[in-house]
């Protein structure tokens, strides 16, 4: 329920949130694909949050990380960001105070690629700013779902897109994998 809670405060303040479960998942997710952040909770199921956090650095993944915490005492804290964590927030939190610290690890990110804000397949573009979609000289209005399918589909062209893929990431249905 506390991972529900923050993908929706994160959520509201605008940012695409993506929820793991377990530590062995969140590594693997974390080494896959390229987030503006990464928020741990140090107990985490299978593999705890600063196992997962060392092992991404060790691994030499770049991602900030915020470790998300009830243990917050000082060696805690200290522990949390010897291991590589660039921010730690300790529970219980202000969820205003959430939202800054991941905006500030997203400032301060040293990414020397310039963000994607225009996409393009064939004659397909679509400029993720101005969430305008074009195909030759012809603008294409599509409602906000159908924006976020077909940017989903464009950022995978080329790739297999599987039914559960789309479920998860346009319209954020979770499915267990047991």
């Amino acid at each position: 329920e506390h991972a529900e809670f923050i993908e929706k405060v994160l959520g509201e303040a605008g940012h695409d949130v993506e929820t793991i479960e377990d530590g062995v998942g969140g590594l693997t997710r974390a080494r896959e694909d390229q987030f503006d952040a990464l928020v741990v909770d140090r107990m985490l199921p299978e593999k705890p949050g600063l196992q997962l956090v060392e092992e991404f650095r060790n691994g030499g993944g770049t991602t900030p990380a915020l470790f998300l915490s009830a243990l917050s005492d000082v060696d805690n804290r200290v522990e949390g960001l010897k291991v590589g964590a660039d921010d730690y927030l300790a529970k219980p939190f202000a969820p205003e105070e959430l939202v800054a610290r991941v905006e500030a690890l997203g400032r301060r990110q040293t990414n020397s690629e310039p963000p994607v804000t225009k996409l393009k397949v064939g004659d397909l573009e679509m400029d993720l700013l101005s969430r305008k979609v074009t195909r030759g000289d012809i603008r294409i209005d599509l409602q906000p779902r159908e924006f976020k399918l077909l940017e989903y589909l464009m950022r995978h062209a080329g790739q297999t897109v599987t039914r559960t893929m789309l479920l998860e990431k346009v319209w954020n249905y979770h499915f267990d994998p047991q």
